[in-house]
């Protein structure tokens, strides 16, 4: 274990000015954050960044995916790199440190070595990743994971065709496989980030150790039962498709509650047909978006939701159909890049624990091709992709000393 605390620590006060700067482009009136990919806020966020990439000592390309890539060369030639970064791209009411953190941490990491005339034996990069609150085209063409087909699945929320989209910030839909990384140029990743959740703040633990990012099944639910007068059916003749869809959301609940790896399921989207007061519903659609680590308990738990959606069809003589709308599979981060976090943790004497994340990252799709691993620190209250997202800057600060730490010690335990 490689501990340089007490003579290599971030700079906390030029890092969380950093995130002010960047907070203010794009900044809307009532204080959200609106940047959303391929907008002229985002262009102008980019060059902001890449400015600061090149201040620090990195050489920066652009890859066919979009991708904003700042590199510091390592002491050994042709090593792979050990990567971080994250996305600067957001929701159109987001926040400060939403994937912005990843990115100005790993910044200020380069910025620390080379004002202590220090390089490691990889070289490091940052990476911005491209639209990653939208279609993640960014990491899957590093991934290697998009479909080159179906230009449309990757629809950005400014509403052109990916192809100009690209095009208008130095990528090239035609050339995308050329962004594909693998294990040889990338020896690990690791992404610093905001938990969005409110597990870290109410355990008063200060670091999260990721476990990996979770897969994510979505299915369409549509139950057809029969519209009616609401004072002369008669209760016993009705066929209610809100009854039964009313149904399925407790099974939904039931079927996660009862899982031993601790998965989620939400039932967040539901309209029902004609709604109205006064006629029993004929139609209702409803999402069911279930989460988890394991694969093998994804599986599990859509299968026994087909065997309910059945009987609860035949209980409501009502037709149910389902039809999928995503399917990712869950990534784990890389056993050694956990431990050497838990290590820094302690030797920073600072709190830990180990937790998946619910929510979906760009390191899902890396950690397909290389080792990849992420660092929590908490969200006040849990909340996130809002104005009023926030970790102090302490915090902030504590995160990217743990990213410090953790690249320094990984460049000697990968071999170059």
């Amino acid at each position: 274990m490689t501990v340089l605390s007490s003579v290599l620590s971030i700079n906390g006060s030029r890092l969380n000015a950093s995130i002010d700067r960047l907070a203010r482009v794009g900044k809307l009136p009532n204080g959200d954050i609106c940047r959303l990919a391929f907008t002229s806020e985002d262009l102008q966020a980019r060059y902001l960044v890449q400015q600061w990439m090149v201040e620090a000592g990195m050489t920066v390309r652009t890859d066919a995916a979009g991708n904003l890539i700042g590199r510091y060369e390592g002491t050994v030639e042709d090593a792979p790199a050990l990567a971080t970064g994250s996305h600067i791209d957001t929701v159109p009411s987001g926040g400060c440190y939403d994937g912005v953190l990843g990115v100005l941490a790993g910044i200020e990491v380069v910025r620390t070595l080379r004002e202590h005339k220090i390089r490691l034996k990889h070289p490091i990069e940052v990476i911005v990743f491209t639209d990653e609150e939208s279609s993640m085209i960014g990491s899957q063409a590093m991934a290697g994971t998009v479909v080159m087909n179906a230009p449309e699945r990757y629809q950005p929320k400014v509403g052109q065709p990916i192809e100009s989209c690209l095009e208008a910030i130095g990528g090239d839909w035609d050339n995308l496989p050329s962004a594909q990384r693998s294990r040889e140029d990338m020896v690990a990743f690791v992404e610093l980030h905001v938990e969005q959740g409110a597990v870290l703040e109410h355990t008063h633990t200060e670091i999260g150790v990721v476990q990996g990012v979770v897969g994510m099944l979505r299915q369409m639910v549509t139950i057809k039962g029969q519209a009616n007068h609401a004072g002369t059916t008669p209760m016993e003749m009705r066929q209610d498709a809100l009854v039964a869809a009313a149904k399925v959301i407790l099974a939904v609940q039931e079927i996660a509650l009862s899982m031993p790896t601790l998965p989620v399921a939400t039932v967040g989207y539901l309209t029902a047909t004609p709604n109205a007061v006064n006629i029993v519903p004929g139609q209702v659609e409803l999402s069911v978006d279930m989460r988890d680590l394991s694969q093998d308990c994804l599986d599990a738990m859509m299968s026994r939701l087909m065997r309910q959606l059945d009987a609860i069809a035949t209980e409501t003589n009502t037709e149910i159909d389902m039809a999928p709308i995503l399917c990712v599979q869950p990534t784990l981060a890389a056993p050694l890049i956990q431990k050497t976090i838990e290590s820094v943790c302690q030797a920073l004497d600072l709190s830990c624990r180990y937790m998946p994340s619910r929510a979906g990252h760009d390191s899902l799709e890396i950690g397909r091709i290389t080792d990849m691993g992420m660092i929590f620190v908490p969200s006040q209250e849990g909340l996130s992709h809002s104005g009023a997202e926030y970790t102090s800057p302490e915090q902030c600060t504590q995160g990217a000393n743990v990213l410090l730490q953790t690249l320094v010690n990984l460049d000697e335990a990968y071999a170059c």
